[in-house]
C-alpha cells in the first residue's frame, strides 16, 4: 500500500517539527515504562522523518504520472518504488536477485519474496484482518492449505509438533507519529472525505478500500468480553495498555533470525506468559495504526521454533480459551474445521504485532 509519497513525506517532515516541541514517543515510553525493553519490532517505527529524508539514502523522482522513489546505495540493497497511472505500485526491496517485490494494483497486493520469479507467498488482500474475530472470511481468503494459517488448536502446542509456517511482516513501512500529530488528523469514517484528500487518495482505489477496511474494523462493536481500541500512536497505545493491566508489563513480538520462508517449524521450547494480554496488531494504514484488545480467556505463550533449514524462531502466541463469541464463519473455524466454543484455537502474531503482559 502507498499513498501519495510527496504528501507522506510532507506530514513525516511535521511530525519531525512537532517532535521536537513535545516530548517524543520514546521518550513517553521511557518515562511510563522505565523497566520495559522497547522490542524491535516497536523501535523499526520510531525512525525520525529525517531518516526518511535523508538526501544520502533517498531519492524522489517525479515525472508526468509517475512517482519514483529510492532507498539505498547505489547497486546495493535498499528499496524501489514506482507508482505509475496504469500499472498500480510497484515496490522492490532487498538485494538485486534476492529482493521481495510488492504489487498494488486493482485486485489488492501480491508479495513474491525470494529469487526474482519464485513467489512464496501470494495472496495479501485489502479485506479484514483475521485477528477480527467478528468478520466472516470469504472463499477467497481461505487458503486451499489450511495448515499455514497462523491459526492452530492448542492441544497442538507442544514440544516436538510441527506445522508449516510462514512468518511475514507488513508490507507497509508506514512508522509512528508524535501523539499531537496523530491526534489532529482525522480517523472516522465520516471523515472519509477528508482523510482522502489528505493523502491525496482517489474513491475507488486500492488505497481508499485500505482505509476504509481499517476504519470499519476499528468502529465495529466489540465481541463479548473484548474491549478494542485503536491506537494512532504509540503514546496512545501505551496508554490503553497500561490501563488495563498497570505500568508494570513487557512487550512481546515474534522474531525471526533471518529470511522468512515457509517451511516447517517444530516447536523446541514453550514459555507460559500468563492469562492477561492486550494485544495489538499493525493495522494498513497511511501510518502506523495499532488494532489493540483486550480479551478475556487468553493465555500468553513464546514458542521457540526451529526450521526445516535451522532457520530460529521465538514466536509470540495467543491461545483463545472461549471462541464462542466469534463470528461463526471466522477463517480459524474455516482452517481448522471446528465450531465457535468446542476447542481453545491459538494463533501466532506476525512479527510486527506486539502482545502485551503483566510482570
Amino acid at each position: 500500500m502507498e499513498f501519495n509519497l510527496l504528501h507522506f513525506f510532507a506530514l513525516l517532515s511535521l511530525a519531525f517539527v512537532a517532535s521536537h516541541a513535545a516530548q517524543s514517543s520514546a521518550d513517553y515510553w521511557r518515562s511510563i515504562l522505565p523497566n520495559t525493553p522497547v522490542p524491535e519490532s516497536i523501535s523499526e517505527l520510531l525512525r525520525s522523518p529525517a531518516e526518511w529524508m535523508d538526501d544520502k539514502s533517498t531519492t524522489v523522482a517525479v515525472g508526468e504520472g509517475n512517482v519514483g522513489v529510492n532507498t539505498g546505495s547505489s547497486g546495493g540493497p535498499g528499496t524501489n518504488v514506482q507508482v505509475g497511472k496504469g500499472s498500480g505500485v510497484e515496490v522492490s526491496t532487498g538485494t538485486p536477485g534476492e529482493e521481495t517485490d510488492v504489487g498494488v494494483g486493482k485486485n489488492g497486493v501480491v508479495v513474491k519474496s525470494g529469487n526474482k520469479g519464485k513467489p512464496v507467498y501470494i495472496g495479501i488482500t485489502t479485506g479484514p484482518s483475521p485477528f477480527d474475530y467478528n468478520y466472516a472470511a470469504s472463499a477467497a481468503q481461505l487458503h486451499d492449505d489450511p495448515n499455514v494459517a497462523l491459526f492452530f488448536l492448542e492441544k497442538d502446542l507442544h514440544q516436538g509438533t510441527s506445522m508449516n509456517l510462514h512468518f511475514v511482516k507488513s508490507t507497509t513501512t508506514t512508522t509512528f507519529l508524535p501523539r499531537n500529530v496523530a491526534d489532529s488528523i482525522p480517523f472516522s469514517s465520516d471523515k472519509l472525505p477528508e482523510i482522502f484528500d489528505r493523502f491525496s487518495v482517489k474513491q475507488n482505489t486500492v488505497e481508499s478500500e485500505i482505509i476504509k477496511n481499517t476504519l470499519s474494523e476499528c468502529e465495529r462493536p466489540s465481541i463479548k468480553g473484548e474491549e478494542k481500541y485503536c491506537a494512532t500512536s504509540l503514546e496512545n497505545m501505551i496508554d490503553f495498555t497500561t490501563s488495563k493491566l498497570g505500568k508494570k508489563v513487557i512487550a512481546v513480538s515474534t522474531v525471526v533470525e533471518k529470511r522468512r520462508v515457509m517451511q516447517r517449524f517444530r516447536v523446541i521450547g514453550l514459555k507460559k506468559l500468563g492469562k492477561k494480554a492486550v494485544i495489538c496488531h499493525k493495522q494498513n494504514y497511511a501510518y502506523a495504526v495499532f488494532y489493540c484488545h483486550k480479551t478475556n480467556h487468553v493465555k500468553a505463550y513464546t514458542v521457540s521454533l526451529v526450521g526445516n533449514d535451522g532457520t530460529k524462531a521465538k514466536a509470540a502466541a495467543i491461545c483463545h480459551t472461549d471462541t464462542s463469541s466469534w463470528n461463526p464463519k471466522h477463517l480459524a473455524f474455516q482452517a481448522l474445521n471446528v465450531k465457535p466454543g468446542s476447542a481453545p484455537i491459538c494463533h501466532f502474531l506476525p512479527e510486527d504485532h506486539i502482545v502485551w503482559v503483566p510482570y
